[in-house]
């Protein structure tokens, strides 16, 4: 049986506590991303920061700055136990004032807690719509079984916070508890770099002045983001005018099979002279700047972190209008077109229109200043201190 600690006494941060931040690994992923950015966001504020992972590895690794400190808890097979015992003797190591986990349905960090009977408080960020994850990769007794786990483990935590309002919604009602217990913050996705970073040189030809537009999709080659779709739409888009795809993203391990499947695609519909898949990119952001309309067209999000990004790059954008984020992030509508989730003939509609009718950039980057990191890192220190002093909604026992 778990002995379970309590500690009452409320504190504020202080610039000598410690804030760490804990994910599974750094792959190229919007989650990874996020932990990233906070961390930095922590550590620029003059807040030691530490990113604790269970295995150092993935795309994001080279980019962790030497301001924050990278934990590698070496876990190992099986990795839920492991994972759980090496975060616990960090715990007791180092006990941070708070810790901030993600991509972590059985909750280890609040598990790791217990165990270690340390005051840290414990903060779970939800990044995905976990209902409509659990349809996509698992069958019917997993989703139980991975529902039954947040139901039980998630109310361990301090304070849940949630990506986006829909994800918010989709977690209270798993949980069973009331949607306003739990904080919406959107993710920290505009760096202070971000505006050099989207004026770096890019030598690709189809992005020089003259070229054809392109028309720019980003994200992991995976089930979820419905690149299928975006490859229809573009077929019919090239019927009607010269344009070009990139889709920019790892493929990944868990499921191998998508990019061979979208190269066929491709071949059928014999546009493979127009369409690229050149993998992971070190500055996709430099891409976005220069594409003429940025294309999301996944089955569902937790909030859809490169529509924040094309927005601020200044890039028009069609989404699909699915669970959870982008529909928040383009204001319903205001900011770029949605479209069903699927339909690839209202997505090459909007595709279309968008083309010759951009949307406006300087209201696309006023948009996006409610995605800076300086403006997220206010909201989490925010939580933090409410959760250190004991004035957070309660989540569960």
């Amino acid at each position: 049986m778990v002995s379970v600690a309590t500690f009452n006494t409320p504190i504020q941060l202080q610039k000598d506590h410690l804030v760490s931040c804990f994910i599974p690994n750094l792959d190229g992923g919007g989650a990874e991303r996020v932990m990233l950015h906070l961390a930095e966001g922590f550590a620029s504020r003059g807040w030691k920061a530490d990113l604790v992972v269970a295995q150092a590895k993935g795309a994001y690794l080279a980019k962790v700055p030497p301001t924050i400190r990278l934990i590698n808890l070496q876990a190992k097979t099986p990795l839920l136990v492991t994972k759980t015992i090496a975060l616990q003797q960090y715990l007791q190591r180092e006990q941070p004032t708070a810790l901030l986990t993600t991509l972590d349905i059985f909750n280890s960090a609040a598990w790791a807690q217990r165990l270690a009977s340390v005051p840290t408080r414990t903060i779970m960020v939800v990044q995905t719509n976990l209902s409509q994850q659990f349809r996509d990769r698992h069958s019917p007794p997993m989703r139980r079984f991975k529902s039954q786990m947040v139901k039980q483990f998630y109310p361990w935590a301090d304070q849940i916070v949630a990506a986006s309002t829909g994800v918010a919604e989709d977690v209270a009602e798993m949980m069973g508890i009331a949607a306003s217990n739990i904080r919406v913050i959107y993710n920290p996705v505009v760096k202070p770099n971000f505006f050099a970073k989207i004026q770096e040189p890019l030598e690709h030809p189809w992005f020089q002045d003259g070229a054809p537009p392109v028309i720019l999709g980003v994200g992991r080659l995976v089930k979820q983001k419905d690149f299928a779709t975006l490859v229809r739409a573009f077929a019919e888009v090239r019927r009607h005018c010269p344009c070009r795809l990139v889709i920019l993203g790892d493929v990944d391990e868990r499921e191998p099979t998508i990019k061979p499947e979208l190269e066929q695609l491709i071949r059928e519909f014999g546009i493979q002279d127009d369409v690229q898949l050149p993998g992971f990119v070190e500055n996709p952001y430099a891409y976005m700047a220069r594409a003429k309309v940025f294309a999301l067209s996944s089955i569902y999000e937790g909030f859809g972190n490169v529509v924040a990004e094309a927005i601020a790059a200044g890039t028009s954008v069609v989404s699909t209008d699915c669970k959870s984020g982008p529909s928040e992030i383009l204001g319903n509508g205001k900011y770029g077109q949605l479209v069903p989730v699927g339909d690839s003939a209202a997505f090459a509609k909007a595709m279309l229109d968008t083309l010759n009718h951009p949307v406006d950039s300087h209201l696309l980057v006023e948009r996006a200043k409610a995605f800076t990191v300086d403006t997220i890192v206010d909201q989490y220190l925010e939580v933090i201190n409410q959760v250190l002093k004991g004035t957070t909604s309660a989540i569960g026992s």
